[in-house]
């Protein structure tokens, strides 16, 4: 299986970059992984929030495969705990999923028409993150996610 992460915006901040490479790097230890840092539309100052949120959906919608297993990040989605997120993957990997595709939104979130695309709506927290946080967030959790599945001791119950 293959793990995609996308993301709208801009590339890893400076003060992210290190911990996003690490986690991505040991990730690959458990399957392939890929970010796909998804620009910005064109003229987006000037949009509305929903004719940006309609934007970027075209945007994704013309990379992602009825195939792909997609979990999207949202404020409204299901929380999970680690140990839930380690069966979760390995669940998609047993399944014979070829692309796990986790993708963060922009900053005024997804469009509606693509989160009822989603196969998973997931809520990192109750909390409200900086987008650049969140991909740092995420993938550690899917490196711990991964960790916990092979028994490993980067996990303390």
């Amino acid at each position: 299986m293959k793990i995609q992460i996308w993301t709208i915006g801009k590339n890893h901040e400076a003060v992210f970059r290190p911990g996003i490479e690490e986690f991505t790097r040991r990730i690959t230890r458990y399957f392939t992984v890929e970010w796909k840092i998804i620009p910005m539309p064109k003229n987006a100052a000037a949009l509305s929030p929903p004719d940006l949120k309609k934007k970027e959906k075209e945007l994704i919608a013309a990379i992602l495969t009825k195939d792909d297993y997609l979990v999207i990040l949202d404020e409204k989605g299901k929380q999970m705990s680690s140990e839930i997120l380690a069966k979760f993957i390995q669940s998609r990997a047993n399944e014979n999923v070829k692309q796990l595709v986790f993708l963060v939104g922009g900053a005024y979130g997804i469009e509606e028409t693509l989160l009822k695309r989603a196969d998973f709506v997931w809520s990192l927290s109750l909390l409200t993150f900086p987008h650049q946080l969140v991909r740092l967030i995420l993938a550690e959790q899917i490196y711990r996610a991964c960790s916990i599945s092979r028994n490993e001791k980067y996990h303390h119950e």
